[in-house]
């Protein structure tokens, strides 16, 4: 799709769009914390079970969550992020995923109507349920009530005419005494059929969190991912499954998607700067990466060639460039200060020229030491190329973000939009360094500004990260490549 379109203010307008032809149901909560990944996992599984190919998302710009997805449905899951992605981008991701998929099961962020701001619903779950015209069940944490709980699902329902509660799922019921307190009161004043009624049980293992949220299911050793699966078919017995495959159904159909054109137009512009090959890290330590921002390099002709920081004595040979994506690299970092074969390796790739680009984890990697994870007060050596140093901290910095850019592998760009989202910060910042983003909005690294201009100038790494929708990222980290290849 042209940058023009992605950067049009319309693509990023609230209301309903044309929405695509799939069945699809959104999962919302109240608020954080309702239990409202454990009940879409669930709702996956008991769609799975039905002998359905079920295709996960996830509103905003989540990395974990989506693991979670792809564990259980056997299927990449895809964020779905408004302020990130625009309207187009929504769609067409929508649209693209959802290819042989009997049905979309989309995970919503926060609470159903938290968005950008309090005045109306920008980027929130209910701004992409109106997108995609999909009807929402709703989760109530219903632990500490009973008939009030009918209260909050009628709020909820009255708020915003426009977005369609077709659905109830009652969590933390104490008892069938408690659940027949609260049903009576929603039979009454309620016109949404309840679809679960999920039973309190402390036997049955959550999903396990770290300092930036749960843990990935990858990273998870197979008896806790097995626990995971046992947590999923527990609640997914009590939830209704034909009940919410007839709330699925009922969304409107809508236009066909127009990726497939789009994504051969973007092919046949770019074409003949593809044949690069990146090395993209890919471990413990590193892994949020948008799936859809891999397969925007490989639409472009890159080959990806992952590599492991942890675990790798050195970078793959033969490549273009080099993609360090978020993570937790403060987690193992004596393993990665351990590693200095790889450490010399990247170092070396820097100066040679090798562009590579760093999100947060990425970027702590790249600075001199990464210190005070779990109160340790020894710093862990990384690979230096940045003249800083990373400190862990007790605040999260969490913030939509949008920069001009103006620096190596992206260029010259207006209005670059991302996320960033880290206990971090960096410290000890040497004077002549080099930042590549103004920041309009976030904190960034210090002073409005992010994206340290890496090694010679031909790497750049920062806390905020992007997501391709916006196709002049992509082809713009091609180029770069390229004209590296053609050195």
């Amino acid at each position: 799709m042209a940058a023009k379109e992605e950067n049009n203010d319309d693509d990023y307008r609230d209301g309903a769009g044309d929405s695509p032809e799939t069945a699809a149901v959104v999962v919302a909560g109240t608020t954080s914390g309702v239990g409202k990944t454990t009940i879409a996992v669930a709702v996956m599984h008991a769609l799975c079970k039905k002998g359905l190919k079920v295709q996960p998302f996830k509103v905003g710009p989540d990395f974990i969550d989506p693991s979670y997805h792809t564990f259980v449905t056997g299927r990449q899951s895809r964020n779905l992020d408004v302020w990130l992605m625009g309207r187009h981008g929504v769609l067409d991701c929508f649209g693209r995923a959802c290819r042989g998929a009997d049905v979309a099961v989309v995970e919503g962020v926060m609470g159903l109507y938290d968005g950008m701001s309090g005045r109306d619903n920008y980027a929130s779950t209910a701004h992409v349920a109106k997108m995609l015209g999909a009807p929402v069940i709703l989760v109530l944490d219903a632990a500490r009530g009973a008939r009030s709980i009918a209260a909050i699902a009628l709020g909820f329902m009255r708020f915003d005419r426009g977005v369609r509660i077709a659905g109830l799922v009652l969590n933390n019921i104490a008892s069938d005494r408690h659940a027949s307190y609260v049903m009576e009161a929603i039979a009454g004043k309620v016109r949404a059929p309840v679809v679960g009624v999920v039973r309190r049980n402390r036997e049955v293992a959550g999903m396990e969190e770290r300092h930036l949220g749960l843990v990935p299911a990858f990273e998870l050793q197979k008896s806790k991912r097995n626990k995971i699966a046992i947590a999923a078919r527990y609640v997914a017995e009590q939830i209704d499954a034909d009940a919410v495959l007839k709330i699925c159904n009922s969304g409107p159909a809508a236009a066909k998607s127009i990726t497939a054109r789009q994504g051969k137009e973007e092919k046949k512009k770019n074409g003949g700067s593809g044949a690069v090959r990146i090395a993209v890290a890919l471990d413990e330590s590193f892994n949020f990466y948008y799936a859809d921002n891999l397969d925007a390099l490989r639409r472009l002709g890159a080959r990806l060639a992952f590599f492991s920081p942890v675990h790798d004595r050195a970078l793959p040979d033969g490549i273009d460039g080099i993609m360090l994506g978020g993570g937790f690299p403060e987690v193992l970092a004596d393993r990665l200060e351990k590693n200095r074969q790889m450490i010399k390796s990247v170092s070396d790739a820097v100066g040679q020229g090798v562009p590579i680009y760093g999100e947060c984890g990425g970027l702590m990697y790249l600075t001199r030491s990464i210190r005070g994870y779990m109160g340790e007060r020894r710093g862990r050596r990384m690979v230096g190329a940045i003249d800083a140093d990373t400190v862990m901290t007790q605040r999260l910095t969490l913030n939509y973000t949008e920069a001009s850019c103006d620096g190596p592998v992206f260029g010259r760009m207006a209005r670059v939009r991302g996320h960033e989202f880290h206990y971090s910060s960096i410290t000890d910042i040497a004077k002549d360094s080099r930042f590549a983003y103004s920041m309009k909005k976030g904190a960034g690294v210090a002073g409005g500004r992010d994206g340290f201009v890496v090694g010679g100038g031909t790497g750049l790494a920062a806390y905020m990260h992007v997501h391709f929708a916006d196709a002049r990222l992509a082809a713009a980290l091609v180029r770069s490549c390229a004209a590296y290849s053609r050195r």
